[in-house]
């Protein structure tokens, strides 16, 4: 199941693969386009409350502290429902400022999702 929407400047799909839910966001993570991140990630988390949800935040030119806000209340809510989300993004400077910013202490960030680290099969 492929699951997509945008708005303004950010654009989401939503897709099981192996294990996992994947969220892929592409565009400007702002005080403008959070309400379709927050969508996204609330509609992941009920279709699939079994699946742990990773959003990869590769194609994402902009992330700013609202859009944080709305991943740590989603990974709050898959907490919640018993599983999990994790935040993938290959971009070493958006990593860094996750590990400054205190977010990859309440969400793993990984690099990517392949290996034993993740504890997720992509299949």
């Amino acid at each position: 199941m492929t699951v997509s929407c945008a708005a303004m400047d950010l654009s989401t799909t939503a897709e099981v693969i192996g294990d996992a839910v994947v969220v892929a966001l592409r565009g400007e993570v702002d005080l403008s386009t959070v309400p379709v991140l927050q969508d996204a990630l609330t509609r992941a988390i009920a279709r699939q409350p079994q699946r742990p949800v990773v959003v990869d935040l590769d194609g994402v030119t902009a992330l700013d502290d609202v859009g944080l806000g709305v991943l740590l209340g989603a990974a709050g809510a898959a907490r919640r429902v018993g599983s999990d989300l994790t935040v993938v993004s290959t971009n070493t400077r958006l990593r860094e400022r996750l590990d400054r910013t205190g977010f990859s202490r309440a969400i793993d960030v990984l690099a990517t999702v392949r290996g034993e680290a993740s504890g997720i099969d992509l299949g």
